[in-house]
């Protein structure tokens, strides 16, 4: 039975993932910091679908711990998907060095640290599929999260020389850039309607991409030419802008 491994389980994308590769026979495996939070999700995935649902325990922030958490898996996952991520505050982190840290760590240095791990395994097999969750906020900086941004940025020029890499070695490497997705971390943000996926949308739309083996997703469309439009600006011009 194919397996899905979902990092950072206690998001709402998580579980609308879970329960979208559930539904199609997958094992799943739910990996997340507090780990325990992810319980109801277990519970009713087990009653809801009869798979195999397993709780592991994972820090982004603990990449010394990466390699030995993928080796005690139960099972191998076919696809590893990296869903974690830090908002974080701006304000804070341009004078607090710790909270500048953890936006790097968590969305960077972490998720490279175990999709390394991953990577290295897939390669060796010669198949697998990694799914990264990286952001349109790091196609351009802007000055209201420019740490995130940043992050997110590196992340995306990661998984796309990880994917030039692993191609001839049979591994599939997926980008995802959602855009604004109404979740937990979005619910005090004032989100356009037309420009904001559900969860259950972003659940879908990736779980296509890899049965397609796409490249790069956008979830909604437009977000690929309102970011190239953005991009279009010229310098002299967008470092005037209010964004």
């Amino acid at each position: 039975m194919p397996s899905v491994l979902l990092l950072g389980a206690g998001s709402d994308i998580a579980g609308s993932l879970a329960r979208k590769y559930a539904s199609t026979g997958y094992e799943i495996q739910l990996a997340a910091r507090k780990v325990s939070r992810c319980q109801p999700l277990k519970q009713d995935i087990g009653i809801r679908y009869n798979v195999s649902c397993s709780l592991h325990e994972f820090d982004a922030a603990k990449p010394e711990t990466h390699a030995a958490f993928f080796e005690s898996l139960p099972v191998r996952p076919d696809i590893t998907v990296s869903i974690f991520g830090y908002l974080g505050e701006q304000k804070i982190a341009e004078s607090d060095w710790a909270e500048c840290e953890r936006i790097l760590q968590v969305n960077y240095t972490g998720a490279v640290s175990i999709l390394n791990v991953a990577a290295n395994a897939y390669a060796a097999q010669g198949h697998g599929t990694i799914v990264g969750i990286s952001s349109v906020a790091g196609e351009r900086g802007r000055q209201s999260n420019y740490f995130y941004g940043s992050a997110k940025a590196g992340f995306t020029a990661y998984l796309s020389g990880l994917r030039n890499r692993l191609y001839p070695l049979g591994v599939h490497v997926l980008t995802v850039k959602p855009g604004f997705v109404a979740t937990k971390m979005t619910e005090n943000m004032a989100l356009p309607p037309l420009v904001t996926a559900q969860p259950d949308a972003v659940a879908t739309a990736i779980f296509e991409a890899v049965r397609k083996k796409k490249d790069v997703l956008y979830v909604k469309w437009m977000w690929r030419w309102i970011m190239f439009m953005i991009k279009c600006i010229p310098e002299g011009v967008f470092k005037k802008m209010k964004l």
